[in-house]
């Protein structure tokens, strides 16, 4: 199956938004521990990241699931980060989430209709 243009968007905003993601787990290698513990933290920061990286292999072949499960990983951002009692910043880093499992929805829908 030829991938249009609408179905590269959710891709490269998910890739984009995960990269975002890892970017904060860097925060550990600053300090004075050992290396292990570095990295044992990074692997720890990075596991949304991974949870990510899951949903968008399981969103590449699957659209639908997909988008399905990039909401669903919206709304635990929400329910983990509070993110609307008091906690809007959050909003930041987890709405491009939305927005994919939106555009998912929306290209197999697309796809679907076409043929």
């Amino acid at each position: 199956m030829k991938k249009t243009f609408l179905s590269w968007i959710p891709r490269i905003i998910s890739i984009l938004a995960i990269v975002f993601v890892v970017m904060f787990s860097l925060e550990v290698f600053g300090g004075n521990e050992p290396i292990t513990k570095k990295l044992l933290a990074f692997l720890v920061h990075n596991i949304p990241a991974l949870i990510l990286i899951a949903a968008l292999i399981i969103a590449w072949k699957r659209e639908l699931i997909g988008g399905i499960l990039f909401i669903v990983l919206f709304l635990a951002g929400c329910y983990f980060f509070k993110s609307f009692a008091g906690n809007p910043g959050s909003l930041i880093v987890i709405s491009p989430f939305l927005l994919v499992g939106l555009l998912f929805i929306v290209s197999y829908t697309v796809t679907k209709t076409k043929g």
